[in-house]
């Protein structure tokens, strides 16, 4: 379905409502209530790149879709530092952090080649090596693999699966 979106609008309508689920997910209450993820900007922040990275790797979509999902994720990181009172003269620098910190957690993820992995590289970003969290970090991680293998694009909307559970 993705693949066949060839005009500008269509793909515009379909990435505002892909990155508009997969922030839904991001923001779930069970990865902050129950899992432990800080419910800081940086946690949300990080919850969205792990998103990303399963729909970015899972979902088959086209080069010009995967391109303009990014698009639209760093439109709303850009609006999210303009509410923290970023102005324009620090907005590119503070963008290039942001991209430096996504891209990075999305080769982490990448490059994870087995659960184990993978739950290391996310104890790491969503919970900065804090003592006692090594079971939610696994927990997403278990998560974070079937959602890859179970995540679809039908009718435009994003389903991740069910929630990860602790």
């Amino acid at each position: 379905m993705l693949s066949k979106l060839r005009s500008r609008r269509d793909r515009s309508a379909l990435v505002k409502q892909l990155c508009a689920d997969l922030t839904e997910r991001a923001r779930a209450p069970v990865f902050f209530l129950r899992l432990g993820v800080p419910d800081t900007l940086d946690g949300r922040f990080d919850l969205v790149a792990l998103h990303a990275w399963i729909v970015l790797d899972a979902v088959n979509t086209t080069q010009l879709v995967r391109q303009a999902l990014i698009d639209e994720l760093f439109l709303s990181f850009e609006e999210g530092l303009r509410g923290l009172g970023t102005g324009d003269l620090g907005m590119n620098r503070r963008l290039k952090i942001v991209a430096g910190a996504f891209y990075g957690r999305l080769q982490a993820y990448r490059s994870a080649t087995n659960l184990d992995a993978l739950a290391a590289a996310i104890y790491r970003n969503l919970y900065r090596g804090r003592p006692g969290l090594e079971e939610p970090a696994h927990a997403i991680a278990v998560y974070a693999l079937d959602a890859k293998l179970c995540v679809t694009a039908a009718n435009g909307r994003l389903d991740f699966g069910p929630l990860p559970l602790i």
